[in-house]
């Protein structure tokens, strides 16, 4: 089987995903991207992450193109791809729509860095407007939006894109920022947070490097 170990983990972390509350249904994505193959194995359209098998997750060249696989990739495969061709390190990427993420995406709110794991995403958590579900559009609006140094935006209207070295890292920067969410919904009906310096953020940035690189 074409990229094995990829697609098992497409379907362990699809799961988990659910488990973890940031999607319901077989709405969101997950994608692993191998880069001695240059093949990169995402989650099939429509399907129930609980049965799923290796063999159902499809295998896509980073220009799109199906090399394995007979179900039909996520709709969303482009903003998946664009970060394979662009971004050398991002070797996974998890679309969710986890309710506080989504509710800020709705608010069109990006997140300050009102808390050191903010850090996970990098030094705020940027939130694009609202672009067609599906599209190459939306794929270019949220790699513009995270350039090289945020690994998670808000995807207005919609949900939250998380990307990173491996998909274990990937998902727990999807349920950190989830966190985050809530923590800054909760403290903006609040009153607003006591948000944390540039200088104090640059120091975790720093220790956050350690992380990626697990």
């Amino acid at each position: 089987m074409i990229l094995k170990e990829e697609r098992e983990q497409v379907v362990e972390y699809g799961k988990k995903m659910v488990e973890l509350g940031l999607t319901v249904g077989t709405f969101g994505n997950l994608s692993v991207y191998s880069p001695k193959e240059n093949l990169m194995a995402i989650s099939p359209s429509g399907m129930d992450y609980f049965l799923t098998k290796p063999e159902d997750v499809v295998v896509l060249t980073p220009d799109g193109e199906k090399v394995d696989g007979d179900a039909k990739p996520s709709s969303e495969y482009d903003m998946h791809r664009i970060f394979y061709q662009k971004r050398p390190g991002i070797n996974a990427v998890v679309h969710t729509h986890s309710t506080y993420a989504t509710t800020l995406a709705c608010l069109h709110w990006s997140i300050e860095p009102l808390h050191y794991l903010v850090a996970y995403a990098g030094p705020d958590v940027p939130c694009i407007p609202y672009v067609q579900f599906g599209t190459y559009e939306l794929a270019q609006a949220a790699y513009d939006a995270m350039g090289d140094d945020h690994y998670a935006c808000l995807l207005g209207n919609h949900g939250l894109l998380a990307v990173g070295g491996n998909i274990s890292y990937t998902l727990d920067v999807a349920q950190q920022i989830e966190f985050v969410s809530r923590l800054y919904y909760n403290t903006r009906m609040a009153g607003g947070a006591v948000n944390l310096t540039p200088k104090d953020m640059e120091v975790v940035l720093g220790s956050f490097q350690s992380y990626r690189k697990k």
